[in-house]
Protein backbone atom coordinates (compact mmCIF):
# COMPACT_ATOMS: atom_id res chain seq x y z
CA UNK A 1 0.00 0.00 0.00
CA UNK A 2 1.36 3.42 -0.94
CA UNK A 3 1.70 6.06 1.75
CA UNK A 4 2.59 9.70 2.11
CA UNK A 5 6.24 10.69 2.22
CA UNK A 6 7.46 13.68 4.22
CA UNK A 7 10.83 15.33 3.83
CA UNK A 8 12.72 15.55 7.13
CA UNK A 9 16.15 16.00 5.56
CA UNK A 10 18.57 17.88 7.79
CA UNK A 11 16.26 17.69 10.80
CA UNK A 12 17.06 16.13 14.15
CA UNK A 13 14.16 14.41 15.88
CA UNK A 14 14.04 13.29 19.51
CA UNK A 15 11.62 10.44 20.20
CA UNK A 16 11.03 9.55 23.85
CA UNK A 17 9.95 5.98 24.49
CA UNK A 18 11.60 5.38 21.13
CA UNK A 19 12.76 1.83 21.78
CA UNK A 20 9.36 0.23 21.24
CA UNK A 21 5.72 0.66 20.34
CA UNK A 22 4.49 3.92 18.84
CA UNK A 23 7.83 5.62 19.48
CA UNK A 24 9.75 3.07 17.43
CA UNK A 25 7.16 3.14 14.65
CA UNK A 26 7.35 6.92 14.26
CA UNK A 27 11.15 6.79 14.45
CA UNK A 28 11.06 4.57 11.36
CA UNK A 29 8.85 7.06 9.51
CA UNK A 30 11.11 9.97 10.41
CA UNK A 31 14.19 8.07 9.27
CA UNK A 32 12.50 7.24 5.97
CA UNK A 33 12.06 10.97 5.45
CA UNK A 34 15.76 11.62 6.01
CA UNK A 35 15.77 12.75 9.64
CA UNK A 36 18.45 12.00 12.16
CA UNK A 37 16.69 10.40 15.12
CA UNK A 38 17.64 10.28 18.78
CA UNK A 39 15.89 7.46 20.59
CA UNK A 40 15.38 8.20 24.27
CA UNK A 41 14.31 5.32 26.47
CA UNK A 42 14.71 3.99 30.00
CA UNK A 43 15.24 0.36 28.90
CA UNK A 44 18.87 0.18 27.78
CA UNK A 45 18.71 -3.38 26.42
CA UNK A 46 15.64 -2.76 24.26
CA UNK A 47 17.05 0.62 23.24
CA UNK A 48 20.23 -0.90 21.84
CA UNK A 49 18.32 -3.71 20.13
CA UNK A 50 16.02 -1.22 18.45
CA UNK A 51 18.91 0.97 17.37
CA UNK A 52 20.56 -2.03 15.76
CA UNK A 53 17.31 -3.10 14.09
CA UNK A 54 16.90 0.32 12.49
CA UNK A 55 20.33 -0.23 10.92
CA UNK A 56 21.02 3.40 10.19
CA UNK A 57 23.93 5.68 10.94
CA UNK A 58 21.36 8.41 11.53
CA UNK A 59 20.19 6.89 14.83
CA UNK A 60 21.47 7.88 18.25
CA UNK A 61 20.42 6.18 21.46
CA UNK A 62 20.24 7.73 24.91
CA UNK A 63 19.24 6.04 28.15
CA UNK A 64 16.92 8.57 29.78
CA UNK A 65 14.57 8.76 32.73
CA UNK A 66 12.15 11.39 31.43
CA UNK A 67 10.81 11.99 34.94
CA UNK A 68 14.26 13.11 36.14
CA UNK A 69 15.28 16.67 35.29
CA UNK A 70 19.03 16.02 35.35
CA UNK A 71 18.64 12.96 33.13
CA UNK A 72 16.64 14.91 30.56
CA UNK A 73 19.15 17.75 30.53
CA UNK A 74 22.06 15.33 30.09
CA UNK A 75 20.29 13.55 27.24
CA UNK A 76 19.46 16.82 25.51
CA UNK A 77 23.09 17.89 25.69
CA UNK A 78 24.40 14.55 24.38
CA UNK A 79 21.85 14.36 21.55
CA UNK A 80 22.49 17.95 20.48
CA UNK A 81 26.23 17.36 20.41
CA UNK A 82 25.71 14.26 18.27
CA UNK A 83 23.15 15.59 15.81
CA UNK A 84 22.55 19.30 16.37
CA UNK A 85 19.63 21.09 17.95
CA UNK A 86 16.39 19.08 17.66
CA UNK A 87 13.69 20.41 15.34
CA UNK A 88 11.19 17.67 16.23
CA UNK A 89 10.13 16.25 19.59
CA UNK A 90 7.83 13.25 19.84
CA UNK A 91 6.80 12.52 23.43
CA UNK A 92 5.87 8.84 23.42
CA UNK A 93 7.33 7.65 26.74
CA UNK A 94 4.61 6.44 29.06
CA UNK A 95 3.29 3.73 31.35
CA UNK A 96 -0.25 2.56 32.10
CA UNK A 97 0.07 1.93 35.82
CA UNK A 98 -1.97 -0.81 37.52
CA UNK A 99 -5.68 -1.38 36.96
CA UNK A 100 -7.23 -0.53 40.33
CA UNK A 101 -10.13 1.57 41.49
CA UNK A 102 -9.36 4.99 42.94
CA UNK A 103 -9.99 3.66 46.44
CA UNK A 104 -7.43 0.90 45.93
CA UNK A 105 -4.82 2.94 44.05
CA UNK A 106 -1.56 3.37 45.93
CA UNK A 107 0.06 6.78 46.24
CA UNK A 108 3.37 5.41 44.95
CA UNK A 109 1.77 4.00 41.79
CA UNK A 110 -0.12 7.25 41.22
CA UNK A 111 3.04 9.32 41.59
CA UNK A 112 5.01 7.06 39.21
CA UNK A 113 2.41 7.31 36.45
CA UNK A 114 2.24 11.09 36.82
CA UNK A 115 6.02 11.41 36.92
CA UNK A 116 6.59 9.58 33.65
CA UNK A 117 3.51 10.50 31.63
CA UNK A 118 2.97 14.13 32.61
CA UNK A 119 6.10 15.42 34.35
CA UNK A 120 8.22 13.70 31.69
CA UNK A 121 6.39 15.44 28.87
CA UNK A 122 6.72 18.78 30.67
CA UNK A 123 10.46 18.31 31.26
CA UNK A 124 11.31 17.36 27.68
CA UNK A 125 9.27 20.25 26.28
CA UNK A 126 10.79 22.74 28.70
CA UNK A 127 14.31 21.52 27.92
CA UNK A 128 14.11 21.39 24.12
CA UNK A 129 11.89 24.36 23.29
CA UNK A 130 14.58 27.06 23.81
CA UNK A 131 16.74 25.67 20.99
CA UNK A 132 13.68 25.52 18.73
CA UNK A 133 12.92 29.14 19.56
CA UNK A 134 16.46 30.08 18.57
CA UNK A 135 15.74 28.73 15.07
CA UNK A 136 12.10 29.86 15.09
CA UNK A 137 11.04 26.38 13.97
CA UNK A 138 9.93 23.22 15.68
CA UNK A 139 7.36 20.47 15.76
CA UNK A 140 6.27 18.97 19.08
CA UNK A 141 3.83 16.07 19.15
CA UNK A 142 2.68 14.59 22.46
CA UNK A 143 1.05 11.18 22.80
CA UNK A 144 -2.02 11.53 24.99
CA UNK A 145 -4.92 9.04 24.96
CA UNK A 146 -8.66 8.84 24.50
CA UNK A 147 -8.61 7.94 28.22
CA UNK A 148 -7.55 11.53 28.85
CA UNK A 149 -10.83 12.73 27.33
CA UNK A 150 -13.23 10.08 28.59
CA UNK A 151 -11.61 8.64 31.72
CA UNK A 152 -11.27 4.86 31.79
CA UNK A 153 -12.51 3.06 34.92
CA UNK A 154 -9.77 1.39 36.96
CA UNK A 155 -7.18 3.55 35.21
CA UNK A 156 -7.53 6.86 37.04
CA UNK A 157 -3.84 7.79 37.13
CA UNK A 158 -3.34 7.01 33.46
CA UNK A 159 -6.51 8.89 32.48
CA UNK A 160 -5.63 11.90 34.63
CA UNK A 161 -2.04 12.01 33.39
CA UNK A 162 -3.16 11.95 29.77
CA UNK A 163 -5.74 14.66 30.43
CA UNK A 164 -2.83 16.66 31.79
CA UNK A 165 -0.85 16.06 28.59
CA UNK A 166 -3.78 17.41 26.58
CA UNK A 167 -3.94 20.55 28.71
CA UNK A 168 -0.16 21.01 28.60
CA UNK A 169 -0.29 20.75 24.81
CA UNK A 170 -2.94 23.45 24.61
CA UNK A 171 -1.06 25.78 26.97
CA UNK A 172 2.31 25.41 25.27
CA UNK A 173 0.77 25.65 21.81
CA UNK A 174 -0.75 29.02 22.72
CA UNK A 175 2.48 30.24 24.29
CA UNK A 176 4.38 29.47 21.08
CA UNK A 177 1.65 30.43 18.60
CA UNK A 178 3.58 33.48 17.37
CA UNK A 179 6.68 31.43 16.61
CA UNK A 180 7.45 28.81 13.99
CA UNK A 181 6.89 26.06 16.56
CA UNK A 182 3.70 24.00 16.62
CA UNK A 183 2.59 21.84 19.54
CA UNK A 184 -0.09 19.20 19.04
CA UNK A 185 -1.13 15.90 20.57
CA UNK A 186 -2.87 12.73 19.49
CA UNK A 187 -5.41 10.73 21.49
CA UNK A 188 -5.29 7.11 20.35
CA UNK A 189 -7.68 4.47 21.52
CA UNK A 190 -5.94 1.25 22.53
CA UNK A 191 -3.01 0.34 20.30
CA UNK A 192 -1.55 -3.13 20.63
CA UNK A 193 1.93 -2.64 22.10
CA UNK A 194 4.04 -4.08 24.89
CA UNK A 195 2.13 -1.80 27.27
CA UNK A 196 -0.67 -4.38 27.20
CA UNK A 197 1.48 -6.46 29.54
CA UNK A 198 0.87 -3.83 32.23
CA UNK A 199 -2.94 -4.26 32.02
CA UNK A 200 -5.38 -6.89 33.18
CA UNK A 201 -7.20 -8.99 30.54
CA UNK A 202 -10.46 -7.47 31.74
CA UNK A 203 -9.23 -3.93 31.10
CA UNK A 204 -7.96 -4.88 27.64
CA UNK A 205 -11.36 -6.36 26.79
CA UNK A 206 -13.09 -3.23 28.10
CA UNK A 207 -11.00 -1.02 25.81
CA UNK A 208 -11.70 -3.20 22.78
CA UNK A 209 -15.44 -3.15 23.49
CA UNK A 210 -15.45 0.67 23.21
CA UNK A 211 -13.96 0.77 19.68
CA UNK A 212 -16.65 0.69 16.94
CA UNK A 213 -14.20 -0.68 14.37
CA UNK A 214 -13.85 -3.73 16.58
CA UNK A 215 -10.07 -3.88 16.59
CA UNK A 216 -7.07 -2.30 18.24
CA UNK A 217 -5.04 0.33 16.44
CA UNK A 218 -1.68 -0.38 14.85
CA UNK A 219 1.49 1.49 15.72
CA UNK A 220 2.05 2.20 12.03
CA UNK A 221 -1.34 3.91 11.81
CA UNK A 222 -0.52 6.26 14.68
CA UNK A 223 2.95 6.87 13.23
CA UNK A 224 1.39 8.00 9.95
CA UNK A 225 -0.54 10.74 11.75
CA UNK A 226 2.49 11.69 13.81
CA UNK A 227 4.62 12.00 10.67
CA UNK A 228 2.26 14.63 9.26
CA UNK A 229 2.09 16.51 12.56
CA UNK A 230 5.91 16.53 12.67
CA UNK A 231 6.23 17.80 9.11
CA UNK A 232 6.46 21.29 7.69
CA UNK A 233 3.06 20.66 6.06
CA UNK A 234 1.42 20.96 9.48
CA UNK A 235 1.78 24.72 9.75
CA UNK A 236 -1.63 26.02 10.86
CA UNK A 237 -2.53 23.58 13.63
CA UNK A 238 -1.22 24.13 17.13
CA UNK A 239 -2.55 23.38 20.58
CA UNK A 240 -4.79 20.84 18.85
CA UNK A 241 -5.93 17.33 19.73
CA UNK A 242 -6.13 14.73 16.95
CA UNK A 243 -8.17 11.60 17.54
CA UNK A 244 -7.14 8.23 16.14
CA UNK A 245 -9.58 5.95 17.88
CA UNK A 246 -11.36 3.64 15.46
CA UNK A 247 -14.56 5.62 15.92
CA UNK A 248 -14.52 5.71 19.72
CA UNK A 249 -14.18 9.49 19.89
CA UNK A 250 -17.35 11.23 18.81
CA UNK A 251 -16.50 14.84 19.70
Amino acid sequence: MSRNHYDFSGQHAVVTGGASGIGLAVARRLLEGGATVSLWDYDEKTLQESRAALASGQVHAQVVDVSDEASVRAAASASSQAAGAPAILINSAGITGPNHSVCDYSTSDWDRVMAINLRGTFLTCRTLVPAMKDKNYGRIVNIASIAGKEGNPNASAYSASKAGVIALTKSLGKELANTGITVNCVTPAAVHTAMFSQMTPEHIEYMLSKIPMGRFGKTEEVAALLAWLASADCAFSTGAVFDISGGRATY
